[in-house]
C-alpha cells in the first residue's frame, strides 16, 4: 500500500488529487490546470465573438466568471478532460446509453473518474486489484472485485457522476509492484474530517486527564489513605466496646455472686461439709427467692407496684429445673446475674437507709 501515490485534500483542489491519483504522480499542479482554464474560457469568448463585440449576450457573458475555474480551485470537467488528452485518455460518461450498450462489465476497465458537486476522486485498477483513492480518505481504500460494481451503483443513487477513463495510463511503479503480489487491508481508512476530530477529542481528553491529575496532585491516593484508616479507627473503637462490656459483664456477675452468697450466708443454714442434691439446692433457691419478693412487698408503700424490670426475669422454677439438669441460655444466664446483681445492692441500700 505505500508503493500507491495517493494526495490528500488540500483546500479545494480535489480536480488536481484526482488527477495526480489516478496518473500515480504529481503531473498537474494548481497553475497547469488554471493555463488550461483559462485556455477555455477564451475559446468561449471567442465563440461568444462571433455573433458580435457589442451584442447583449457577448457583454453578459463577459461579466460572468468563469465556469471553468474558481478562487477556491474547482477546475469543471471540461479542465479534467483537456488534461487528460495530453496523455491521450478519454473520459466516456459511464451511465451514457453510447457505453450501457456495450455491456463491459466495470471490472474489465481500468480506472473511473467520479464527481459530485464540486467534488473529485479517481477509482483506479493496480496490478490485479481496485482501490478508491479518494483524497478525502487518509489513505488508499482497497476495493474487492465483487463490490466494485455494487460500490458504483451506491455512488450513481447518491447522485455522483461516473466517467469511465479509455485508453493507457502511464506505467507506475505500483502497478508494476501489485502484477506480483496482492494485498491485504485489515482496518479501512476514515475520512479526514472524522480523524482529526478523533485527534482533536483525544487531545481534549489528556488535557482533562492532566488538569484533573493536576488539581489533584495525588489527593487520590491520599483518599484512599484516609478511608483505610477511618476503617481501622472504626474496629478499633467496636474492639474497645466489645472489651468494655465484656468488662461490666463480669464485674455485675461478679457482683450477683458476691451478693448471693452474702445472703445465702444469712438466710440459710450452715451446710459446710454436707453434700447437697440437686433437688435440695432447686428447693433453697426457690425459698430465697419467695423470701426476696416477701421483703420485697413489705418494703414498698402500699398502692404503689413495682417494676418489673427490677426482678428477675427468670422466674424460680425455671432457674431451679436448670439447676436440676436443664440447659439455659448463656444471655438469660448473664440477665438473671445482672438483676440479682441490681436487686442486692437496691435491698442493701433500702436496707441502711432504715438502720
Amino acid at each position: 500500500m505505500e508503493s500507491i501515490f495517493h494526495e490528500k485534500q488540500e483546500g479545494s483542489l480535489c480536480a488536481q488529487h484526482c488527477l495526480n491519483n489516478l496518473l500515480q504522480g504529481e503531473y498537474f499542479s494548481p497553475v497547469e490546470l488554471s493555463s488550461i482554464a483559462h485556455q477555455l474560457d477564451e475559446e468561449e469568448r471567442m465563440r461568444m465573438a462571433e455573433g458580435g463585440i457589442t451584442s447583449e449576450d457577448y457583454r453578459t457573458f463577459l461579466q460572468q466568471p468563469s465556469g471553468n475555474m474558481d478562487d477556491s480551485g474547482f477546475f469543471s470537467i471540461q479542465v479534467i478532460s483537456n488534461a487528460l488528452k495530453v496523455w491521450g485518455l478519454e473520459l466516456i460518461l459511464f451511465n451514457s446509453p453510447e457505453y450501457q450498450r456495450l455491456r463491459i462489465d466495470p471490472i474489465n476497465e481500468r480506472s473511473f473518474i467520479c464527481n459530485y458537486k464540486e467534488h473529485w476522486f479517481t477509482v483506479r485498477k493496480l496490478g490485479k486489484q481496485w482501490f478508491n483513492l479518494n483524497s478525502l480518505l487518509t489513505g488508499p481504500e482497497l476495493i474487492s472485485d465483487t463490490y466494485l460494481a455494487l460500490f458504483l451503483a451506491q455512488l450513481q443513487q447518491e447522485g455522483y457522476s461516473i466517467f469511465v477513463v479509455k485508453g493507457d495510463l502511464p506505467d507506475c511503479e505500483a502497478d508494476q509492484l501489485l502484477q506480483m503480489i496482492r494485498v491485504q487491508q485489515m482496518h479501512r481508512p476514515k475520512l479526514i474530517g472524522e480523524e482529526l476530530a478523533q485527534l482533536k477529542e483525544q487531545r481534549v481528553q489528556k488535557t482533562d486527564l492532566e488538569r484533573a491529575l493536576e488539581a489533584n496532585d495525588g489527593s487520590g491516593m491520599l483518599d484512599d489513605d484516609e478511608e483505610d484508616l477511618r476503617r481501622a479507627l472504626a474496629l478499633s473503637r467496636q474492639e474497645i466496646d466489645m472489651e468494655d462490656e465484656e468488662a461490666d459483664l463480669r464485674r455485675a456477675i461478679q457482683l450477683s455472686m458476691q451478693g448471693s452468697s452474702r445472703n445465702a450466708s444469712q438466710d440459710m443454714p450452715q451446710t459446710s461439709g454436707t453434700h447437697l442434691t440437686s433437688e435440695e439446692l432447686r428447693k433453697r433457691r426457690e425459698a430465697y427467692f419467695e423470701k426476696q419478693q416477701q421483703q420485697q412487698q413489705q418494703q414498698d408503700p402500699p398502692g404503689q407496684i413495682s417494676c418489673p424490670c427490677e426482678r428477675p426475669t427468670t422466674s424460680s422454677g425455671a432457674l431451679g429445673s436448670d439447676l436440676a439438669g436443664d440447659a439455659m441460655s448463656e444471655e438469660d444466664m448473664l440477665q438473671a446475674a445482672v438483676t440479682m446483681s441490681l436487686e442486692t445492692v437496691r435491698n442493701n441500700l433500702k436496707t441502711e437507709g432504715k438502720q
